[in-house]
């Protein structure tokens, strides 16, 4: 039996873990290593049909918030 694993579900784990800890407990190598695993994240789910639904759903948020904005 092959195990394989979904190295986009391994990053969102790792995000949930490192971001469950205390903000006072993280140095500033700590945060900027967060955000460059999230970036990461981002570029390996982005592709993918859900990605895309995300995108989609995220754009569709903007487009009515700033035509809420216009007169």
């Amino acid at each position: 039996m092959v195990l394989t694993i979904n190295v986009a579900v391994l990053l969102a784990a790792i995000i949930i873990v490192r971001l469950r800890r205390r903000t006072q407990a993280r140095s500033r190598n700590d945060e900027k290593l967060t955000v460059v695993i999230v970036l990461v994240f981002g570029v390996l789910i982005a592709p993918t049909a859900f990605g895309q639904a995300i995108f989609d759903v995220v754009g569709q948020l903007a487009q009515g918030v700033a035509q809420s904005g216009s007169p």
